[in-house]
């Protein structure tokens, strides 16, 4: 095990870095404390920790005075009892470096039990040069609240925002000039559709759809199934689908557990919740609470589900493809989560779809792909004013496909916006 981490550590030096994206986080390289990155796989956790490494080099920091290891490496099967190993093998590689002068960067290590105390040795007796990652929200944040607490700082990495994916598509933002807002209208429709995994944004839409099924398995396999000792997969599977087919509604985990028992299968419903917890931890669909003043009242709330990237609904195949409505809210609803904004629903009579926390006050948001029709523009308006009149506020926003105004009822202003104006504004809100 020595030799192939020794060939794995020497590989990366040799290596040149593949750091052909920039994104709008980054992280600290001088912070004395350790520095902790959670996401769903194929976000670009890995591309982050390169960005810094690659900026410590620039600073003057030799390569060789960098350590990184990927635990997904099929070549390591390391135990918590390993891990000194790969100290050992830098140490014999490079005798003459002093080791409190050198950067850690453990990839993944979520993967190997017992790793926080591993790291936190490795922090406290060595080196407060240490960077981490991993794919499970619930597992970083538990063993970091045990062992680290106090000594981390934690970043959440989704896949790229609108601003980044026109970035990535060398694509500035300009309403006004015709062929620069067609480049840009194309973009958003990609976006909308496909999403932003970094990694397929300039791919034929075959492979795209190809290469996010691949993504989409290897949550199921390797972070739920895998991790969590599923001995149901079949079971399993069937609930995330059924959630990510009802997203934008509440979930019922009842009526999903009365599909399974009808395909005879036995299952309670209270392992249907503990696989509730999985999905959310694994950042396989995000969950949202309905609003309340009370904190506890919300966490115990009838929740909605999204999922991680546009681009998984539409490889499912959920033919939301006639139902644009759905699509649009959840990319929305993912936007904001990027943009760091605090996300619940509202649902009294009416439903408005999310409430953001804004300094001193809240923002009301509706999505609606279209309000040429009537009755459509009813209910969306409706909702919306009954959450802006329920929180006290006198603004909310509905979001659209493409379309703009800006009225009052009841003294309450209603701006409707574009998605694709709203996405490049959510930081100011």
């Amino acid at each position: 095990m020595k030799n192939i981490l020794k060939n794995i550590i020497s590989n990366f030096h040799a290596t040149d870095l593949k750091t052909s994206y920039r994104r709008k986080i980054e992280l600290p390289i001088t912070t004395g404390i350790i520095v902790s990155v959670v996401g769903v796989r194929r976000s670009g956790k890995t591309y982050l920790l390169y960005e810094t490494i690659k900026k410590l080099i620039d600073e003057g920091i030799s390569k060789s005075n960098i350590l990184y290891i990927n635990f997904e490496d099929e070549r390591l099967n390391l135990q918590q009892a390993d891990l000194d190993i790969i100290l050992q093998a830098y140490m014999e590689l490079y005798p003459q470096h002093q080791l409190e002068a050198c950067y850690f960067f453990f990839d993944e290590i979520q993967n190997i039990k017992g790793w926080e105390k591993f790291v936190r040795r490795v922090f406290d007796t060595i080196s407060t040069n240490v960077y981490v990652t991993g794919s499970n929200s619930k597992l970083l944040s538990s063993e970091i609240a045990t062992e680290l607490r106090g000594r981390t700082i934690s970043y959440t990495v989704y896949p790229l925002c609108f601003l980044e994916f026109l970035d990535f598509n060398q694509i500035v933002p300009n309403f006004y000039e015709t062929k620069q807002k067609i480049k840009l209208l194309n973009c958003y429709d990609n976006f909308l559709n496909y999403g932003g995994f970094p990694e397929i944004y300039n791919l034929d839409p075959e492979l795209k759809v190809k290469k996010l099924q691949d993504y989409f398995n290897s949550i199921i396999y390797k972070d739920l199934i895998e991790r969590y000792d599923i001995s149901n997969p079949t079971i399993l599977k069937f609930f995330i689908k059924k959630i990510l087919e009802q997203i934008t509604k509440p979930i019922s985990v009842n009526k999903i557990h009365n599909d399974i028992k009808s395909m005879g299968y036995k299952i309670s419903n209270n392992v249907l919740y503990e696989y509730l917890d999985y999905i959310k931890a694994t950042f396989s669909a995000i969950i949202v609470n309905k609003f309340d003043f009370s904190e506890i009242k919300q966490a115990k709330s009838e929740k909605k589900a999204y999922a991680i990237d546009n681009g998984i609904l539409t490889a499912l195949d959920f033919s939301f493809s006639e139902n644009k409505g759905k699509l649009l809210e959840n990319m929305i609803a993912l936007e904001l989560l990027k943009h760091d904004k605090e996300l619940t629903y509202y649902k009294n009579i009416v439903e408005c779809d999310f409430i953001i926390k804004q300094k001193n006050n809240y923002l009301p948001i509706q999505c609606s792909f279209s309000l040429q029709n009537d009755a459509t523009k009813k209910r969306e308006f409706k909702g919306l004013i009954s959450a802006c009149e329920f929180l006290k506020v006198k603004k909310g926003i509905i979001v659209t496909y493409d379309e703009e105004s800006i009225e009052k009822i009841n003294e309450i202003e209603i701006k409707v916006i574009p998605a694709y104006k709203f996405m490049l504004e959510i930081s100011s809100l």
